[in-house]
């Protein structure tokens, strides 16, 4: 979120962050937020009805190398299963959780030394990278959501964009 807010402000930004809301009023992001002047940190599965009135409109970030481990608790999960390499997705929303196309991932490896603190740092490192680019795409009209894909300057992302910091 705060990726977002400070990318919006550059001089070249296709979008505004006019507002944040939160269904948990403790997040810290709303303090964040306020901090710099606006008003995330949403935890709630949305409803089929909104989804459907924003269809190819909501872009959601998770903490995960998505199909991968949907859902909650990815750090630990990713431990858990002695997984070599973790990593983000962008995804539209649809109504399955976290099954909506994917758009872009960033990849890293796990380290032997990893907790799920360090973990999720180090990810959050890398959404902080990919979300204010594809937002930055859906608002240039070069990312869309066609047919249930994501489309991206005009081709069907057959497979997510695979970040390597030298997109644009």
């Amino acid at each position: 979120m705060r990726a977002l807010i400070e990318r919006s402000r550059d001089s070249d930004a296709p979008y505004t962050v006019t507002q944040v809301f939160s269904d948990q009023p403790r997040a810290a992001g709303l303090e964040v937020a306020r901090g710099l002047g606006v008003s995330a940190g949403f935890m709630r599965i949305l409803s089929s009805q909104f989804v459907g009135a924003f269809a190819g409109k909501i872009l959601n970030i998770h903490p995960s190398l998505l199909p991968k481990f949907p859902g909650l608790h990815t750090h630990r999960r990713i431990l858990e299963a002695h997984e070599p390499e973790h990593g983000a997705t962008v995804h539209f929303v649809t109504e399955q959780l976290d099954g909506g196309p994917p758009i872009i991932q960033a990849r890293m490896a796990v380290a032997a030394n990893d907790d799920e603190a360090s973990l999720a740092a180090r990810v959050q490192t890398l959404e902080h990278r990919i979300y204010p680019l594809a937002v930055r795409w859906f608002c240039q009209d070069r990312l869309r959501f066609e047919a249930g894909q994501a489309w991206l300057d005009g081709k069907a992302l057959r497979e997510p964009v695979q970040f390597t910091g030298a997109e644009n």
